[in-house]
Order: C-alpha cells, then structure tokens, then sequence
C-alpha cells in the first residue's frame, strides 16, 4: 500500500515539475540523462546476452552429455537382459 502512495505522490510530483518549469530546460537535460546512459545500458544489455548465451551453451552440452549417458546406461541394460 506504501509503494502504490509513494507512485502517487512521484507521478504528481512529476507532472507538476513539468507543468511549472520551462519546457526548454527540462527536455534538454532529459536529452541529456538518456543520451548518456544509452551506452552504459548498451554495454550492461551486452554482458549480459553473452552470459547467457555462455550458459546456453554450457546447458546444452550437459545435455548431451546426459543423453549419451543415459542411453549407454540403456544399451547395458539390454545386454544383461539378453545374457540372462
């Protein structure tokens, strides 16, 4: 409930700092925050595709791993079945 008045009280707070102050003023420092943070955003976006990419890969070996295994495990199987 304290999380929903506090959005309240910023988006209120907000749209009245835009209403009362110079457009021209506002506008260009926010030009000027996301120009500045769009590389740094960039770059975080980056590492962390290449984590994940990293561990897509390292899943899928794993993978295969366990299906080699497990059909090993399958083909043991049989031939004790066929030796008894």
């Amino acid at each position: 409930m304290l999380a929903i008045l506090f959005g309240i009280i910023a988006i209120v707070g907000g749209v009245l700092l835009l209403a009362l102050t110079d457009p021209n003023t506002w506008w260009q420092a926010f030009k000027d925050v996301v120009q500045g943070s769009i590389p740094p955003f960039l770059v975080f976006i980056g590492f962390i595709s290449i984590f994940i990419g990293i561990g897509n890969i390292k899943d899928k070996i794993a993978e295969k791993k366990e299906r080699e295994e497990e059909e090993k495990e399958m083909k043991e199987a049989e031939k004790e079945k066929k030796s008894e």
